[in-house]
């Protein structure tokens, strides 16, 4: 332990082994092999244009467009290539998805393969990069199928299909002002701040928990014309603050950087939606399940949080496809719960937009 006190990571995940005796310790290394990753994509982000990291991926390096539809930014393709470099070796993968690859990820012939997946989203937030707003890593760790390992074979998508509730472990790094790795192993919720000088990752923030009240929410309200009569009536009743049925006055939050947003309402609550709308019909959610909803939703739960569709716990949805989308709504326990109530209930009479109202800012 360094002189301070405070525990590294590895120290940390020896502490967490101890629970489990016949653990051979490969779940650990794991684990450090995607610390590692995040550290090299935080050093990439922190030097920025110095490094000649930022705007698109030049299309003659290998396109531009990723499987999502999205422009992809140099930092995204070298940010994946961490991922895959530094976790593809140790012989604990049976394989991986990203959402910045089309298909599952086969572990190189000349490596050793093991008994997990490694699933990620190697930067979330990449279009606020050119403008230098905090972005961030999120990752999933899954037990592949047995049948899988014990044959060897190459993972297939399907192997992916599993419900959040099945994840092992479960996290994100966040390069701000500081780069921190939050990280569940189904254990509580840890938060560590990489020390620049020493290069590790120090515990800072042991057994967080996510309030279950607060006086926040994000959403985009651009999208406000496409949202489902339960979102609105919940936005609303939060916009008429203490004039309305809440009694209370809310603040609005939006970061565009859901990573950004993840770890404002773990530090101190709140709640995030992107929910299902009709904006798309071929997109009944804007985020990806597999990538963000899962891993974000255990990190939530862990905490005391809650994370849903809406309409269900978004750790018990079935993914049916490695890209699948699907509306996601997270933060302090109380609110989910109510936005959920109000989807439950019958539909009511649209309610009257309070920013248009008799003694609101636009009023006509």
């Amino acid at each position: 332990m360094p002189l301070n006190k405070r525990f590294t990571l590895t120290q940390y995940l020896i502490q967490e082994r101890r629970r489990f005796p016949d653990a051979r310790g490969d779940f650990n290394a794991l684990i450090l092999d995607v610390a590692l990753a995040c550290k090299a994509i935080a050093r990439a982000v922190a030097f920025g244009e110095l490094g000649g990291m930022l705007g698109n991926h030049d299309a003659d390096a290998g396109g531009s467009i990723n499987v999502q539809g999205e422009t992809q930014k140099k930092l995204d393709v070298i940010s994946n290539q961490y991922f895959t470099r530094m976790n593809e070796w140790g012989g604990h993968l049976a394989g991986m998805a990203s959402e910045e690859m089309d298909d599952a990820y086969q572990i190189p012939a000349e490596h050793p393969r093991g008994k997990y997946l490694l699933v990620f989203d190697p930067l979330d937030g990449s279009s606020n990069i050119d403008v230098n707003v905090s972005v961030g890593s999120i990752f999933s760790i899954l037990r592949a199928p047995q049948e899988a390992v014990e044959s060897g074979r190459d993972v297939v998508e399907a192997d992916f299909f599993q419900p959040g509730a099945e994840q092992v472990a479960a996290g994100y790094a966040l390069y701000g002002p500081t780069t921190m790795l939050v990280l569940s192993v189904g254990n509580g919720v840890a938060g560590f701040t990489l020390d620049p000088m020493l290069g590790e990752f120090m515990l800072t923030h042991d057994k967080l928990q996510v309030p279950e009240n607060t006086q926040e929410f994000a959403i985009n309200a651009s999208n406000s014309r496409f949202w489902e009569p339960p979102v609105k009536r919940y936005v609303d009743e939060c916009l008429a603050g203490k004039t309305g049925p809440r009694d209370k006055d809310f603040n609005m939050r939006w970061i565009a950087s859901m990573v950004a947003e993840a770890h404002r309402i773990l530090m101190r609550g709140g709640v995030f939606l992107y929910p299902r709308d009709s904006k798309d019909a071929a997109k009944p959610g804007r985020l990806r399940l597999l990538y963000e909803a899962n891993p974000i939703g255990f990190i939530m739960e862990q905490a005391g949080g809650r994370a849903s569709t809406g309409r269900e716990p978004m750790l018990g949805v079935q993914p049916t496809s490695l890209h699948q989308r699907i509306g996601l709504i997270f933060g302090s326990k109380n609110e989910v719960e109510r936005i959920e109530r109000y989807h439950a209930e019958p539909a009511r009479a649209e309610m009257h937009n309070p920013l248009f109202a008799e003694r609101s800012l636009f009023r006509s």
